[in-house]
């Protein structure tokens, strides 16, 4: 004997009127299970009443007023593609000529591209020339600022001890401010108690 109930699945394949290999033996548990009968008894009152109720069609701008406030997710190729449908002439004419211009210009940037390509050796070049320039400049003013405010003696000190003083410099320096920035801050509190 099987003492399982019938699923929601299986009183719903019975309300709907199904016919099929698997339908009999439903049928027949209905027969043998009280509470199972109920169970569908009250499945088909529902679907009675649910049939009974009159179809109305919704109002012909309820979509319209659903989907204003819904929003849409716009892939980046399509916004990208119909913002790029907006810059262009709606004329015959106008876009001919704006896919002419379209095509001069994406022609000369692939010139200048290949040009530039063909030219690498003389752009690795001149990139590192100008980074040399660049390079002496910031030393030269590196070091003006040090003999300007230190000295001769100060700088011909740090050339010799090389880059441990400059660290040395720095460090001193670091320490230097914080020290002050900290001091200042403990007057400043000390001064509204």
């Amino acid at each position: 004997m099987n003492h399982r109930h019938l699923l929601p699945n299986e009183i719903d394949l019975l309300v709907d009127g199904e016919a099929g290999f698997g339908v009999a033996p439903l049928r027949a548990h209905l027969d043998e299970c009280a509470e199972c009968l109920e169970r569908f008894e009250d499945a088909r009152v529902v679907v009675d009443a649910l049939e009974s109720i009159p179809h109305f069609a919704p109002d012909s701008r309820l979509a319209d007023r659903v989907m204003a406030r819904v929003p849409v997710f716009v892939p980046a190729h399509v916004a990208a593609r119909d913002s790029v449908v907006r810059w262009l002439p709606q004329a015959g004419p106008a876009r001919i000529a704006a896919a002419a211009v379209f095509a001069s210009a994406t022609g000369l940037l692939t010139l200048g591209l290949v040009w530039l390509a063909a030219q690498g050796d003389a752009a690795v070049f001149m990139t590192g020339l100008l980074s040399d320039r660049l390079r002496f400049l910031v030393v030269g003013a590196g070091r003006d600022v040090v003999v300007s405010v230190l000295g001769e003696p100060a700088l011909a000190a740090l050339q010799a001890t090389g880059a441990i003083g400059v660290s040395l410099l720095l460090a001193g320096f670091a320490i230097t401010a914080f020290g002050t920035v900290a001091g200042i801050r403990r007057l400043a509190t000390a001064g509204r108690h």
